[in-house]
This record gives structure tokens, C-alpha cells and sequence, in this order.
């Protein structure tokens, strides 16, 4: 999955956002399969069950039988064609959602070996929020930070200034 390159920075700001928002003794719904960052948010003390690798485009039962109150999704939205219906469906009331955004100097992300690993949308930051509003969700806090990659050229260099992660935590709007 990342080819030997663990995103440590994006996973510590993650972790680190989860904590301020998020106690331990309230469970979490991680949509995604189980992956590297759920061992870090076990490890760290939340209770965490995972969506099963399903078309969250399509099957939304996940979130539907969820009794957890919080649900979490870690670079999955720009990953489907239609965020809003999942984001709609959802049951918890708590939500923290981190994407990759949209960089003006590179291409969208596409995998040419794995048909999952590619991104319909990247968003900015404002899209990212009007679509949390309009599925019924309201913004209390949000962080951006950079994702520097240790190579020599003019896209590597804009890495170090423009912000390439950006996550927010939500409520569902009463």
C-alpha cells in the first residue's frame, strides 16, 4: 500500500487531532478497511471496528448498523464517486475526516495496479466543508499541514509550502 513509505507526519497529526477531540471511551467506526492507522488508534486506546472492503458508493449498512458515536474516515472521501450519500447515512453524531487536497501542481492520484487505490476527487478545503454541510454535518475545528518529500524539482520544493492534508472535526447538526 505505500510501497515502503509509511506517512509517519500525516499519522502523528492525525492521531494527535483524534485525541483532542475524541475520548477514549467512546467507541469509533473507521471507514476503510484495517490498515496501519488502526493499529495506531488500538494501540493508543480507542475501540475501533472497521467497514469490510465495501463499495461505500453503493452499500451504506456499515454506517447504518454502526452503534458506535463517533466514525472516522482517513483519506477515504476523495476515494468515492458519491461522499455525499455515505456522510448522509451516517448514524454518529461525532465525525473526524482527514482528505488528501487538491494540488494545483500535480495530478489527481491514480494507481494503475489497484482499481481501489485511486481518487475520483481532491478536494480544497472548502469543497471539502460544503459537502460535510450540505450531507449535515457542522465543522467545530479543522487543521492543514504540508507533506515535504525529501527529492530535488520545482513540484517537491512547492511540497515544503502548500498544505497537502487537511482534516476537520464535526458534528451532526441537530
Amino acid at each position: 500500500m505505500y510501497e515502503g513509505k509509511f506517512p509517519h507526519k500525516r499519522y502523528k497529526h492525525t492521531l494527535a487531532f483524534l485525541q483532542k477531540h475524541i475520548t477514549k471511551d467512546q467507541s469509533l467506526l473507521d471507514l476503510g478497511v484495517e490498515n496501519p492507522f488502526t493499529k495506531i488508534m488500538i494501540k493508543a486506546g480507542y475501540t475501533v471496528e472497521n467497514t469490510k472492503g465495501e463499495d461505500l458508493d453503493e452499500d451504506f449498512s456499515s454506517v447504518e448498523n454502526s452503534d458506535a458515536p463517533v466514525v472516522t474516515a482517513f483519506e477515504i472521501f476523495e476515494h468515492l464517486i458519491a461522499p455525499y450519500n455515505v456522510l448522509k447515512n451516517i448514524k454518529a453524531d461525532k465525525l473526524v475526516a482527514s482528505i488528501p487536497m487538491r494540488l494545483w501542481f500535480a495530478p489527481a492520484y491514480r494507481s494503475k495496479t489497484d482499481p481501489w487505490d485511486r481518487h475520483y476527487h481532491e478536494f480544497e478545503d472548502w469543497q471539502f466543508n460544503w459537502l460535510l454541510e450540505k450531507a449535515g454535518w457542522e465543522i467545530k475545528d479543522s487543521a492543514k499541514w504540508t507533506n515535504p518529500t525529501k527529492k530535488i524539482g520545482v513540484r517537491p520544493l512547492l511540497r515544503y509550502f502548500t498544505n497537502r492534508y487537511y482534516i476537520v472535526y464535526a458534528e451532526r447538526k441537530k
